[in-house]
């Protein structure tokens, strides 16, 4: 059995300001309607394959299962890690996880932001592997170069890939390269880039920690032996896990192990590390341009313009080589040459202390979502979407009142005891620190607008009395 171990953790700067720390690449539908994470565990269903186990964290807890759900897939566990100590331990409390249920288990570890077009394909390649993995080896996965790119790492093989694409000896990993040296190792033929995809045995992973890494070993081991369950979650033990180092896999054991291999994929496959990246992948006009929602280009070229926003209209006007990404909250105009730069800004604005730098104006919780739509002194408008059956905690605030309004569907409002049901049209009020909780005991989602004022707005002000979430204190929400 082969046990899909999706990697969801991250929350890379590079695809600002669609992605942010808050609401990170992966959960966004940026090439076709799935999202990257949903694609990620969707081309890994089939014979011979476990229901996916996925790492992340706290906060993206609820996003990972609702996600999964709308794709129709169950997972056989969401482990959580308490904070991010990179790859290496992460794969490794997966190893720990199946070697515990299935001691013959195989991890195919993936991360959760890469396109692969042909899934069958892909499946075809990963089976390719398993006769590496029977010998006690640890398999990774190279693409067939296309160009000089200097953003990827790179495998060197002990030799030029042979035909039906079977696994090859590994010479070495080679960091990201200049440009001359790119073009090099394009013409050489023996070099793939590293796509971060990994196949073995369990029991092989953990006696590679023994042999290269016993401190993390013992660290995740001892967060594992610990680990309890959480609403359908798995939650790793804090204290141990702290102890881990913050290594990733290919330092921790790729660069070290001697039982290593590499199957070569030759199928399309991207990261989408840019915005460059999505500007290949999504189709493009006569005249190259990408375009995405309420966009309308005139006299423009090679270009990616993308409205992510209702309502805002979007108008580019003789651009090249432009890459033009609008929301409601943030702007960025870039050269398509300078993508990997990015970065740059979200750092800039995080000195700023601009809030754009990681938190979306939309902000996801584990019941629905929220979006303040405008803020002013004393006062703040939100619109407020809670999903069928769910549930907000059981609060009160110290500085605000509410005015809720339904506009869509039914909610059933508790205050100070006193529980009704509000249908559209319908409002209710919420003085100062009456407790209350807001439910959608519907099958269609619930929206209203809530219209606070007081003296402070901070989503901070909150005690929470019940909560079927299981959050603390001060938890947002």
């Amino acid at each position: 059995m082969i046990y899909p171990t999706i990697l969801c953790g991250g929350s890379g700067t590079r695809l600002w300001p669609l992605s942010r720390k808050s609401y990170p690449k992966q959960f966004v539908p940026l090439v076709g309607e799935e999202t990257l994470f949903q694609a990620s565990a969707s081309r890994l269903v089939g014979a011979g394959f476990s229901a996916p186990v996925v790492l992340t964290n706290s906060d993206f807890r609820f996003i990972v299962t609702e996600q999964l759900a709308g794709a129709g897939l169950d997972p056989l566990a969401v482990i959580i890690e308490p904070e991010g100590r990179n790859t290496a331990p992460a794969i490794l409390a997966a190893a720990l996880f199946v070697l515990d249920r299935d001691p013959g288990g195989i991890l195919l570890v993936s991360p959760s932001d890469h396109v692969i077009p042909d899934a069958e394909g892909f499946r075809a390649t990963v089976e390719r592997g398993l006769s590496a993995v029977a010998r006690g080896e640890i398999v990774t996965f190279g693409i067939a170069p296309t160009r000089a790119e200097t953003g990827y790492g790179y495998l060197e093989l002990s030799d030029r890939h042979v035909a039906g694409g079977n696994p090859v000896g590994l010479s070495r990993f080679v960091e990201k390269p200049d440009a001359e040296r790119a073009a090099s190792m394009l013409s050489a033929g023996n070099y793939l880039w590293n796509a971060g995809i990994f196949l073995f045995s369990a029991s092989d992973m953990v006696a590679a920690f023994e042999a290269h890494a016993p401190d993390v070993l013992a660290a995740v081991r001892a967060a594992f032996a610990d680990a309890r369950s959480d609403l359908g979650f798995l939650r790793l033990a804090p204290e141990p896990w702290s102890r881990a180092r913050d290594i990733s896999i290919d330092y921790a054991i790729m660069e070290r192990a001697s039982n290593l291999s590499v199957v070569p994929y030759g199928g399309a496959w991207s990261d989408l590390g840019g915005w460059d990246a999505v500007w290949s992948e999504t189709p493009r006009d006569a005249m190259g341009v990408a375009a995405s929602g309420a966009v309308t280009a005139i006299d423009c070229r090679s270009s990616l313009l993308r409205s992510e926003s209702d309502g805002v209209e979007l108008v580019g006007i003789g651009l090249e080589n432009v890459i033009v990404v609008a929301m409601n909250d943030a702007v960025l105009v870039a050269d398509l040459g300078r993508a990997q730069d990015v970065k740059l800004a979200v750092e800039a604005l995080r000195k700023k202390g601009a809030s754009q730098a990681t938190e979306l104006p939309k902000d996801h919780r584990p019941w629905g979502w929220f979006e303040s739509l405008v803020v002013g002194d004393r006062f703040q408008v939100k619109r407020i979407h809670v999903h069928p059956g769910a549930a907000l905690s059981l609060q009160s605030h110290h500085h605000r009142s509410e005015h809720w309004i339904v506009v869509q569907g039914t909610a059933r409002v508790t205050i100070d005891g006193e529980a009704r049901l509000l249908t559209e049209n319908q409002s209710v009020y919420i003085p100062l620190g009456a407790v209350h909780r807001m439910e959608n005991p519907g099958k269609v989602p619930m929206v209203l607008v809530e219209v606070q004022t007081g003296s402070y707005l901070g989503e901070d002000d909150i005690i929470r009395y019940d909560d079927v979430y299981a959050r603390g204190q001060g938890a947002k929400g």
